[in-house]
């Protein structure tokens, strides 16, 4: 009996000891990026005998290892969309979220026991990713404008030959409703056009699932993340009288690319110290790499030459032909004039690349975008004030910027109809020489 109760105490003990996390959400980011941090942030922790299994349901990973002192960890990914991880939070299920689209008004509101999601200790973007619109890869069809995809996906177009090919009756496959990649392309293509997805359209869990759908059928189109294209060929998108896009690296890192989504990470308030571990090391340039390396898009700040064109301001051209510009836009809070969540931590990145460089004095140059304005001058007054607000924020990281411009309504990335494409053209770039 003696012996019976010591090795009960010792297995009590083992469990006490043993860390458990849980994260519950987006399968964008569960099925295969999230399993990938979480075994490098725990090989960055020298622990041992890592192993990933499967979970009792499909979308479900279990990953097991041992701490430095020979403890166990276990880590269960549950990547079912973005509402289920936060229904999780609410019901103490998970320590944290994964979500491939911001929380919305309602989740916030029943999760304000949890803390304020929308801070910027709880609300992480861990990496950026773009919306592909897809299509069979012999599909001669090479952009279509948001519009168009709106009437597509309602089913107001169902025939391809009404957007100038030949094929016959358009097959449509979207992510399901708890998918973030959904909700992305409702908020972004559907509702500001008062749209619903037709019933017709095949539904899927998975992104990888719905573009090998996609590329074995001639007369599909779909959406996916830009992760999980594979054989499909992608379209560009037009927004308004923008330019279409491809989501290129460089346009997705921007947020330029009309379909550009966020990547987020989402704690409670006095978050478990393994999530807050895990945030952290996502953050980290390691983390970043890792982003990237699973195909989506890096927060690392890099610098690009832009081609001088001749239709660009004289002030922009002079600026592209003698200097280059960072793979980062300062964007702002809906209504204010306060940098985002995300920007915030972009000016650490932004004077870290600088310092780094060499240019922290007198080597960046700000310029700032907007949308119009009724009253004369006034979009170029917002604009030049807010590159003085990311110019503000910089100063505190050491940066001595070299100039500010504010450009006005011009170069828009997207269409000023809709509030969402006038907040994409509210922006700040950085140049440096």
């Amino acid at each position: 009996m003696p012996r019976l109760l010591v090795l009960l105490l010792s297995l009590l003990a083992q469990m006490a000891h043993a860390e458990h996390l849980r994260v519950q959400g987006s399968n964008t980011i569960g099925a295969a990026l999230l399993p990938a941090l979480v075994q490098a942030q725990l090989r960055a922790r020298h622990a041992t005998a890592i192993e990933q299994h499967p979970g009792q349901l499909a979308n479900e990973t279990v990953i097991t290892a041992r701490d430095s002192q020979g403890q166990p960890i276990r880590v269960d990914i549950a990547a079912h969309g973005s509402s289920t991880g936060f229904t999780a939070l609410g019901r103490g299920e998970a320590d944290l979220a994964a979500a491939s689209r911001p929380i919305n008004d309602s989740e916030a509101g029943q999760l304000r026991a949890l803390g304020d999601l929308r801070g910027a200790a709880a609300e992480q973007v861990i990496g950026l990713d773009g919306v592909a619109v897809i299509v069979h890869p012999d599909n001669p069809l090479p952009q279509l404008t948001t519009a168009q995809l709106a009437q597509v996906f309602s089913g107001q177009i169902q025939r391809w030959e009404q957007l100038g090919i030949a094929g016959g009756t358009i097959h449509l496959y979207a992510r399901d409703d708890r998918s973030g990649t959904y909700e992305t392309f409702k908020a972004l293509v559907l509702e500001p056009r008062h749209e619903t997805l037709s019933a017709t359209a095949r539904r899927f869990e998975s992104s990888d699932e719905l573009a090998a759908q996609v590329g074995a059928d001639r007369l599909a189109i779909g959406f996916s993340s830009l992760s999980a294209v594979h054989r499909a060929k992608v379209l560009a998108v037009a927004e308004g009288d923008a330019p279409a896009m491809l989501p290129e690296r460089a346009l997705v890192a921007s947020e330029d690319y009309p379909l550009s989504r966020r990547l987020y990470f989402y704690l409670p308030a006095n978050p478990k110290l393994q999530a807050k571990a895990l945030a952290d090391f996502a953050q980290s340039p390691a983390g970043q790499a890792i982003v990237a390396q699973q195909g989506f898009v890096s927060q690392q700040i890099n610098a690009q030459p832009v081609t001088p064109l001749a239709d660009m301001p004289p002030r922009y051209r002079a600026l592209a032909q003698q200097a280059q510009r960072l793979s980062v836009n300062f964007r702002f809070q809906e209504g204010s004039a306060s940098l985002d969540s995300k920007a915030l931590r972009d000016v650490q990145r932004v004077a870290e690349y600088l310092r780094q460089a060499g240019k922290l004095n007198g080597k960046a140059v700000l310029v700032g975008f907007g949308d119009p304005k009724e009253t004369p001058g006034r979009a170029a007054l917002l604009s030049r004030l807010r590159a003085q607000a990311v110019r503000r924020e910089l100063a505190r990281d050491g940066v001595e910027v070299l100039q500010v411009m504010g450009m006005g309504d011009e170069l828009p990335v997207a269409g000023n109809e809709l509030e969402q494409g006038r907040l994409r053209n509210r922006r700040v770039e950085v140049w440096v020489d």
